[in-house]
């Protein structure tokens, strides 16, 4: 005889029924609200391409000198070359280098942009359409600095992308790559915006998205889409430790590649606004010695010969707040807005010096294509001192193959104060507290009024690069 279990009361089971409907309604609702790309990826693919390259035998080019591109990078940020494009050499009868990556198309008679990195020092470049039509482009001009590039193939009515605006992307959103990686053609990744405007140590001028989208080699020079369908991004750069994706993916925004492009297509070349500063970031100890109350701004090491930014009466020790209309957090918000702003423009400028806030104006110039232009070119009394260190007059032979006239030079640090803030043998002092070394017993002078306990800047040239260091006398 089976015992009866008694059933719970009904009002018990109506709530049991009630929440496990609940539960049903709430897992459906997520699963609705998860993103659906498969339309996406019919009505985009089509405009995006294969792109490979090649040099004919015997070419030399930059990377054929004995180095490896790749080596000449971060060693944590990698773009994306295939892996035969750094074939072993075999001889002089070896095949020309090849390259893969991804491109799309932006208008309908033919214009192609992909990254730099993918068509640089190509003899033969070779675009692969959906319908497997394979196409020679012509290069029609490309940029290092945002490691763009624009290409022309001979072609009517072709599919293309539709073009966002990056300035709207919002961090979380949800983003979609198509490319090539390791030559899987329209392979689909899906993530979202983790950061934006982010800077990285190889590239000043680009404020890059960072994504979460798996991106490989072959990816390079592909489009970022956002969920309307508007490429957002050209996929760019990886930070990585293996070699392989581990989770950061960088885009270079279509607000700076639609820029780029419009010079391309016009002058073949592009133009960048210049200000003509050495800087470096503003943290805590050096806002105190600057009696500043954040860390925020861009401090100015240096202010180069003949430039923009002396002609408009920036100093050595300025800190920069604002350019134009937009606030600068951080330094390297700097190069981003400064590189955008056209040569010849005319912008106000917000700086605190010596704790005062002051606004000048300055005219932007056009940033030099040749590196040597964007830096300068151009012992005695000793005791210890009462920061722990000694120091000396520059020589002739210190000024000339420094570059500086004023200033004294550390001969020795002991233990004490110096040591403490981080000067080492060898800095050159060239400002202390807002003022300029001028000689040693300048320099002596100025730390001897020094009071105990505040933290003051001072300016050094190590290795011919000027920094600030915050110096704080104990006693």
């Amino acid at each position: 005889m089976h015992r009866k279990l008694p059933l719970p009361p009904t009002g018990l089971m109506s709530s049991i029924v009630a929440c496990l409907l609940s539960f049903v309604m709430i897992a459906s609702a997520q699963a609705r609200s998860l993103p659906d790309f498969t339309e996406l990826v019919e009505e985009l693919k089509p405009a995006v391409v294969n792109i490979s390259t090649s040099q004919d035998a015997g070419s030399r080019r930059s990377s054929d000198r004995g180095s490896d591109p790749r080596q000449q990078m971060p060693e944590l940020f990698r773009r994306f070359f295939g892996d035969d494009m750094f074939p072993h050499r075999q001889g002089p009868d070896q095949r020309g280098k090849r390259s893969l990556g991804s491109g799309f198309i932006v208008s309908k008679d033919g214009y192609i942009l992909t990254n730099n990195h993918v068509v640089e020092d190509a003899d033969h470049i070779l675009v692969r359409l959906i319908d497997r039509r394979e196409l020679e482009a012509e290069l029609i001009g490309s940029d290092a600095r945002s490691d763009l590039a624009l290409l022309k193939i001979d072609a009517k009515d072709l599919p293309v992308v539709k073009l966002g605006n990056s300035d709207n992307l919002k961090v979380g959103e949800w983003v979609m790559a198509i490319g090539s990686p390791f030559g899987f053609d329209y392979s689909v990744t899906a993530g979202i915006v983790s950061a934006i405007d982010r800077s990285l140590p190889s590239d000043n001028y680009v404020p890059f998205i960072q994504t979460d989208v798996a991106i490989n080699p072959g990816n390079s020079g592909g489009p970022l889409f956002n969920m309307d369908g508007e490429v957002v991004g050209i996929n760019s750069q990886i930070y990585t430790r293996s070699g392989g994706f581990m989770g950061l993916s960088f885009a270079i925004p279509m607000s700076v590649a639609m820029d780029v492009v419009d010079q391309l297509k016009e002058k073949g070349h592009v133009s960048r606004g210049w200000l003509g500063v050495v800087i470096q970031e503003v943290n805590k100890e050096l806002a105190e010695s600057f009696g500043l109350k954040k860390a925020a701004g861009a401090l100015v090491a240096e202010v180069l010969e003949d430039s923009p930014a002396q002609a408009a009466g920036l100093r050595e020790g300025d800190i920069i707040t604002k350019f134009g209309d937009k606030e600068i957090e951080l330094s390297a918000d700097l190069p981003h807005v400064v590189g955008t702003t056209k040569a010849g423009s005319k912008v106000p400028i917000q700086i605190v010096r010596n704790g005062t806030m002051k606004t000048l104006t300055v005219k932007v110039g056009d940033l030099p294509d040749d590196p040597e232009q964007l830096t300068n070119k151009k012992p005695g009394n000793e005791r210890v001192n009462r920061l722990g260190m000694t120091v000396a007059e520059l020589t002739e032979q210190i000024q000339s193959k420094s570059g500086i006239n004023e200033g004294v030079i550390i001969l020795q640090v002991e233990r004490g104060d110096a040591a403490q803030a981080g000067l080492r043998r060898g800095d050159i002092i060239t400002m202390l507290d807002g003022k300029q070394v001028v000689s040693t017993d300048v320099f002596e002078d100025l730390v001897d009024g020094l009071e105990p306990g505040k933290a003051v800047p001072v300016r050094i040239v190590r290795n011919g690069r000027p920094i600030f260091l915050p110096l704080k006398v104990t006693k």
